[in-house]
């Protein structure tokens, strides 16, 4: 279009333009100026090639914006923004005009746009708040207007002219003549205006003259100011024309100044005239002088009287004064060299002007104080340029007690000698860097009260570790500075801020001082600007400060925060700042958050410049570098063997032990801990605002990750070691500073894109933890907010808000304000679902942070409700930290599930569903999944009975629509967590719920998605876990085809119709899943024969079938006689005949056995279909590789006894790797049953043996002592346990039954007492335990012959002790042996066995036999003889006890210990000892 149609195109951009504008778009935002700025450039482009078009669109939108009526302080804001565009714009496209503009173009100029442009400069209202800015921006228009346009533009000034001179006094209108102040003016352009003054200025008005001698003065400067070179040749070739125009227009002023008041008002032009003949003022130099030159000589005799107050009059005193600045002024841009007469003149003047406008008993006054201050700035700028080194008037105003405006044009001029340094011959600022610390005591000052005045906290410190001094000697008030006084303040730090950016070393130098006090210094002023940075009530300042702080992390500028130790100053200092800012980033605590973002990555650009430029240095000296431990999943420092990382402060040197390393150091290391919380904190702020709802604030932040690996990357080049030692997450992060270049994409499917980053965050980190804690507490009150939304809306009065930022500045935050939400603001809600996207992403790093997982405990899922325990894996971290942030958190969102908020319930419900389906972090899918299952089995009663209600239906709904989101997506890492936690529960209880909720449309719906969740859940049955698959599958299975032509055929709607087929078609694809390769499992306990019930199953499953596929060609006969709508009907039939063939197939190919008797009959069917639908069943069975031979009689023994093989399976070495195997991964909730079956199919095998050996040999190596043996809940104490049952039985009834009964029916024991603890003769719990006959010696002596009668019984008992327990008491001591003699060394093999044994357990291994027998078998049933089924009833407890401490004595006769501890017991020792030998034997 741009080719063919060019007016159009350009037309069409114009527009475009004109839209965008605030005052047609409304209030901007990020996005908004972004657009704007590039339309700008595009017309700028543009005006290259097609002036006149854009300049006359241009002024046209410039005429219709001016014409609009606004109403209100917002639209007056947006037409002021808009006015500002299209004259910058303008002022841009003018300064690039083509020198080939047509003479049409010129015309078109100045009818059309000049007008406009006046409209601006004439229509200045003094004190408006925006008129001052639209002035200036409206004159820089007319400045580029008239560059090239100078004809036009001179033409009004001069018809303006003409007119004031034929005018009334009244009518005189002479604001045209103002425009000479603005206009682009060169030597020859300044001549035409000086002949044209020359020439009609006798003519003019009074008003009119002044207004001419007031402007061409400006004019003057402009030529000056911007063509200097063409002033300074007027001095080496003086130039006639001027100076006539001048001494004639001179003369002319010098007529008009009859009265005081006109001399003062021509003066300051007089001495301009006069700087512009250079000839006049050598001669009126000389003694003698021309009399045509003595009214020259005259005026400056007057000018230097009045300057020194003999004038008499104040005004000519005043004028004198600014006349006087004006030659200083003019004199500067001009080489001493070329005229030094001139120079002689201001020596003669100056040290009186001085006095006068630098007096602090008598500060100079003309009642303008911005008129004054130009003044006094012009003044010392002239005086430092013609001599930089009489710096007195400097000193004065240093002095702080000088007049605060002598501060503030002190700093103003060192600004300008700064910034404004065009010619050779000014001097540079250096010469003033000797006064860099008064200007930082003034600015410490300075701050302090602005911050005072503004009702905040005065300047402090950050944090104790900087190590400046705090330099406040003139804040000895208490009070709080007037408002007035508050402002001056504000300026005045403004002035200095600015300062400090045009150039920092001025307030860096610190000549002749120590590296402590320059880092001390350096660290104040850098506190001072930072502090500024989140100043809201100061914006200018705060942006000011921003460029500053930037301007000093520039490379030449770091290296002077302290010459002598750059880089450890680098750190702490720079640290602090980050620190800081990030702090009050994540607390919310800043407007313009975003634009403080991108602030910040300049700030991470230049640190990396900086630490790469010292990448050497770096390596020697700096100590505040740190490491992540990423094995611990922690954020602690660490040290690595080559050489020690985190190095302590200068003068620290390194030493290097065996083995490690470690720091001499002459300081503390005080600067670490603030370098590692800069960079947590720093990530905290980065992830917190990946939730912005702003786009721009997300890319941002994202684009700061690249600057932080970039980092790690020169640190780890530094120091020789892994990138993932300073950044874990370094891989994400680069992914995260990849996306960032995404500028075109949407708000949706940017936080996509974070969140699917945040689940790829493997490593819990300090930042990443507190991000996600910080978040979630902002999450919570967000979400009460909601919630309780609209009864907070404008509780407190306040105006509502976004939670972030929306538009160009970061509006606070009322998540942290506890302030009111307005829900109508789209933003708001918007970023409540982004913060919760981003806590379900990251939580599973962050679970990982807080615990370690736990082993897995299994539980059935099946059974009774009341008889449920949960899932079958339950993680031990989640139950066991249920109030853990993240579990609160889940806890939450479940809640949320259901929420029926009348205004944003449906949308809360559609996010959580979806964030948590699909956006969760795979790590919390177990604790998901756990806290589903016991939600809904809230949802039946103690009899089982389902409670129906909304809304646990409404939940069961979600419940469904999540899982299968979840197990559809399969997210990176999904199949790594889904099998951590069994959903058998969950969905058997899903299907018991929607059993019962009818067969209306609604239910129908729901019906049908939960038949797609159950193949969906088949389709991943690899990555879950199953406890009871089969049983599982089996209840599913007769559930879900309960459903089939439930329904179908009793609806008479065509829609409810067409819904119940779609559910007869889920139901029977996920029937078909289910029955892939599904053994059917009748339900126990009905006194049918295994094989008949499971016939019968099947019979009832197939018949079902048939009957679907009966239906099936019954409605397709219909359809195709009535056509028309039923194709779609016809299209679902032959999907679900196919699904139903299949499900057929399905079940006979996993049950041959019991189903093809019931199915080979329909082979031989008189009906065709059934025949072939039967051929095509078999068919597909055949295919899928049915293995017949299963029919056999015998498959289930033949199968049984397979098995057995397999866990019986021994290797060459007499290893059992499946028994073993088992034993490593059953749960100990089942080591009793699983010790149960392995000793009985060993036993069976003749292969107990070799188990009792594998077991007890593992059991004796993982033994600390002999004491520790079987001791534990180990799988080999509880097998032990299991043969000592099983084959002791017998032995230990013959052998205690006898002995227990005389102990408890003989009448020589009837009233003995085997008590010997004398702090149980006391009376406890009511009972006395020692009768006032007993004796303590008597009882000890009663247990003694008790105990002593036990013992021998027992030991003469070998003999008939059992033959397998023999075995078992055999093989634990060769599994001692020769376990023990592994844990040798080679050298004490070869040289005595034996002794390896004794030197390991002094017993020897018949010890441990012996305490493994009494401790597992012998003294429980001697303790618990009822319980044994040695005795029919309990004994009385006199016996219990002495059968209790009767143990205890033989159990250490058996250990061969003597009693130690309890003191009660020591009297038995020598019984003890004396028994070790016969024991043993």
């Amino acid at each position: 279009m741009a080719a063919h149609k060019p007016v159009e195109w350009v037309q069409a951009v114009v527009n475009r333009f004109d839209e965008q504008l605030p005052i047609k778009a409304g209030q901007q935002n990020t996005h908004t100026k972004v657009s704007t700025e590039h339309n700008k450039e595009c017309l700028i482009n543009i005006s290259k090639y097609k002036f006149s078009l854009v300049i006359s669109g241009l002024t046209n939108i410039l005429k219709n914006v001016n014409n609009m009526r606004i109403f209100g302080e917002t639209a007056e804001k947006n037409l002021y923004l808009s006015q500002l565009i299209i004259l910058d714009t303008l002022e841009k496209c003018l300064a690039g005009q083509p020198k080939d503009t047509m003479r049409l173009d010129e015309t078109m100029l100045v009818k059309q746009l000049l007008p406009e442009i006046c409209h601006f400069i004439h229509t200045y209202r003094e004190g408006n708040q925006h008129a001052a800015e639209l002035r200036n921006s409206a004159s820089g228009v007319l400045f580029s207007l008239s560059c090239n346009n100078f004809n036009a533009v001179f033409s009004r000034i001069s018809t303006r002219l003409q007119e004031l001179t034929v005018c009334s006094e009244d009518n005189a209108d002479v604001h045209d003549i103002e425009l000479l102040q603005y206009i682009s003016v060169d030597c020859s352009k300044l001549k035409r205006l000086l002949q044209e003054t020359v020439f009609k200025f006798k003519a003019l008005k009074k008003v009119a003259q002044l207004a001419v001698i007031n402007s061409l003065e400006k004019a003057f400067w402009n030529w000056v100011e911007n063509y200097p070179d063409e002033f300074t040749k007027l001095y080496q070739t003086p130039q006639t024309d001027m100076a006539d125009c001048a001494e004639k227009l001179f003369d002319l002023v010098d007529g008009f100044a009859e009265s005081t008041k006109r001399k003062a008002a021509v003066w300051p032009l007089q001495i301009i005239l006069l700087v512009l003949c250079p000839e006049i003022i050598q001669d009126i130099a000389k003694d003698v002088v021309e009399e045509t030159k003595m009214n020259k000589k005259l005026f400056l005799d007057n000018l230097r009287k009045a300057l020194a107050g003999h004038s008499g009059s104040r005004q000519l005193t005043e004028s004198a004064a600014i006349a006087c600045v004006k030659l200083c002024k003019a004199s500067t841009y001009i080489n001493w060299e070329d005229n030094s007469v001139i120079f002689l003149l201001v020596q003669s003047m100056v040290v009186d002007l001085k006095n006068l406008l630098f007096n602090p008993s008598k500060p100079f006054s003309r009642g303008n104080q911005n008129a004054d201050v130009d003044l006094m700035i012009d003044c010392l700028v002239s005086c430092f340029r013609i001599n930089p080194h009489n710096n007195q008037h400097f000193k004065i105003c240093l002095a702080q007690n000088s007049p605060s405006t002598f501060h503030y044009v002190l700093v103003n001029s060192l600004h300008r000698i700064i910034t404004n340094s065009a010619l050779d011959w000014w001097p540079k600022i250096d010469a003033v860097y000797c006064h860099s610390m008064e200007l930082r005591s003034m600015f410490s000052e300075t701050l302090h009260k602005a911050i005072q005045g503004c009702g905040a906290h005065p300047a402090i410190r950050m944090t104790p570790s900087l190590t400046f001094k705090e330099k406040m000697t003139s804040l000895k008030f208490k009070e709080k500075p007037t408002d007035l006084e508050t402002r001056s303040y504000k300026f005045l730090l403004l002035s200095l801020v600015k300062l400090i950016h045009a150039d920092p070393k001025l307030l860096l130098c610190n000549p002749r001082k120590q590296g402590p006090e320059t880092q001390g210094s350096t660290a104040e002023l850098i506190t001072g600007l930072v502090q500024l940075v989140p100043q809201s009530s100061m914006p200018d300042i705060a942006q000011e400060a921003m460029e500053a702080l930037l301007v000093l992390h520039q490379l030449d500028s770091i290296d002077l925060w302290n010459p002598d130790a750059p880089i450890e100053t680098f750190w702490e200092i720079s640290s602090q700042m980050l620190f800081y800012i990030c702090k009050k980033l994540t607390s919310h605590q800043m407007l313009s958050s975003t634009e403080i973002l991108k602030w910040l990555r300049e700030i991470l650009i230049c640190r990396n410049k900086f630490l790469l430029k010292n990448k050497q240095s770096d390596r020697s000296s700096c100590h505040f570098l740190f490491l992540y431990d990423v094995s611990g999943g922690g954020t602690s420092q660490i040290s690595l063997d080559h050489e020690e990382m985190i190095r302590c402060a200068p003068g620290a040197t390194l030493r290097k032990g065996k083995g490690n390393s470690s720091m001499e150091s002459t300081a503390g290391c005080s600067g670490t801990p603030i370098c590692r919380q800069a960079q947590t904190k720093l990530e905290v702020a980065l992830y917190m605002f990946l939730w912005s709802p702003d786009i721009e604030a997300v890319l941002v932040a994202m684009s700061c990750f690249r600057h932080l690996c970039e980092e790690a990357d020169i640190r780890c080049g530094v120091d020789e070691v892994s990138v993932h030692n300073f950044l874990p997450n370094y891989n994400t992060f680069m992914e995260f500073a990849s996306v960032s270049n995404m500028m075109s994409t949407g708000r949706a499917a940017l936080q996509k894109r974070v969140m699917a980053l945040l689940r790829r965050i493997e490593h819990p980190t300090a930042g990443n933890t507190e991000a996600w804690e910080d978040t979630h507490a902002k999450w919570e009150q967000a979400t009460k907010l909601i919630l309780n939304y609209p009864k907070t809306k404008m509780e407190d009065g306040q105006v509502t808000e976004s939670l972030h930022k929306t538009i160009v500045k970061r509006r606070m935050s009322h998540v942290s304000g506890g302030g009111s939400i307005d829900l109508s603001d789209t933003d708001s809600l918007q970023e409540w679902i982004n913060m919760t996207g981003f806590l379900c992403a990251l939580g599973g790093v962050c679970l990982q942070h807080r615990s370690s997982a736990g082993l897995a405990t299994y539980s059935p899922p099946m059974g009774p409700v009341n008889e449920r325990k949960g899932s079958m894996i339950s993680m031990v971290s989640t139950e066991g930290n249920a109030e853990t942030p993240v579990s609160k958190f889940i806890d939450r969102l479940l809640t949320l599930m259901v929420c029926n908020h009348e205004k944003v319930g449906l949308q809360i419900r559609t996010n959580i569903k979806d964030l948590v389906g699909l956006e969760l972090s795979p790590a919390l899918y177990p604790m998901l999944f756990n806290k589903l299952k016991n939600t809904i089995s809230k949802f039946f009663d103690s009899q089982g009975q389902v409670l129906l209600t909304e809304t646990n239906t409404q939940f069961v709904e979600q419940t469904i629509a999540i899982m299968k989101n979840l197990l559809d997506n399969h997210t990176e890492g999904s199949s790594e967590h889904l099998g951590q936690a069994s959903i058998e529960t969950m969905m058997l209880n899903l299907v018991r719920y929607v059993r019962v909720l009818g067969n209306l449309v609604h239910a129908i719906q729901i019906k049908t998605k939960l038949c797609q969740l159950v193949e969906v859940m088949m389709e991943r049955r690899d990555d879950l876990s199953f406890c009871q698959e089969m049983k599982f599958r089996n209840k599913m299975v007769e559930y879900l085809t309960d459903w089939v032509m439930g329904t179908s055929n009793q609806a008479t709607d065509e829609d409810v119709k067409c819904l119940t087929r779609d559910l007869d078609q889920a139901s029977m694809e996920a029937v078909v899943s289910l029955l892939a390769g599904l053994p059917l499992q009748p339900e126990e306990g009905d006194g049918v024969e295994l094989m008949e019930a499971k016939s019968q199953l099947f019979l009832k499953y197939f018949t079902l079938f048939m009957n679907l596929l009966n239906d099936c060609s019954e409605v397709e006969d219909e359809s195709a006689q009535t056509g028309g709508r039923k194709r779609g009907m016809s299209r679902r039939l032959a999907s679900l005949r196919h699904c139903t063939v299949l499900a057929m197939s399905n079940l006979l190919n996993a049950n041959v056995d019991s189903g093809l008797m019931h199915s080979i009959g329909l082979g031989y069917h008189k009906d065709l279909q059934t025949r072939a639908t039967f051929m095509e069943v078999l068919t597909k069975i055949l295919q899928q590789g049915t293995e017949f031979d299963t029919l056999a009689e015998t498959v289930l023994a033949d199968r049984f006894e397979r098995l057995v093989e397999l866990v019986t399976m021994m290797g060459d070495q007499g290893e059992l790797p499946i028994a073993m195997a088992l034993a490593n991964v059953v749960p100990c909730s089942q080591w009793d049953e699983l010790a149960r079956v392995l000793v009985t199919l060993f036993d069976s095998r003749h292969l107990l043996y070799q188990l009792l050996w594998n077991m007890f040999s593992k059991e004796v190596e993982l033994a600390d002592s002999m004491q520790t043996l079987f001791r534990g809940n180990s799988l080999a104490s509880k097998i032990m346990t299991f043969c000592f049952k099983v084959y002791g039985a017998t032995y230990l009834q013959k052998l205690l039954e006898p002995l227990l009964r005389t102990v408890i029916t003989s009448s020589e024991w009837q009233h003995v007492s085997f008590e010997v603890d004398p702090t149980r003769f006391e009376i406890q719990g009511g009972e006395q335990m020692l009768e006032p006959t007993e004796s303590l010696e008597e009882n000890q002596r009663s247990l003694l012959q008790m105990t002593e009668k036990f013992f021998h019984a027992i030991i003469n008992s070998s003999s008939e002790f059992p033959p397998q327990l023999r075995s078992v008491c055999h093989c634990l001591y060769q599994a001692t042996c020769h376990s023990l003699l592994n844990k040798a060394t080679v050298k004490e093999k070869k040289e005595n066995k034996k002794s390896v044994v004794s030197q390991r357990f002094p017993q020897n291994s018949i010890g441990a036999v012996g305490s493994a027998m009494f401790l597992r078998f012998i003294n429980p049933a001697i303790v618990s003889p009822y319980e044994a089924g040695i005795l029919d009833k309990k004994p009385p407890p006199r016996i219990e006890r002495g059968l209790k401490l009767m143990s205890k004595i033989l159990q250490s006769i058996a250990n061969h210990v003597l009693f130690t501890k309890e003191e009660h017991m020591r009297p038995f020792n020598d019984f003890v000892k004396s028994n070790f030998d016969a024991a043993r034997r």
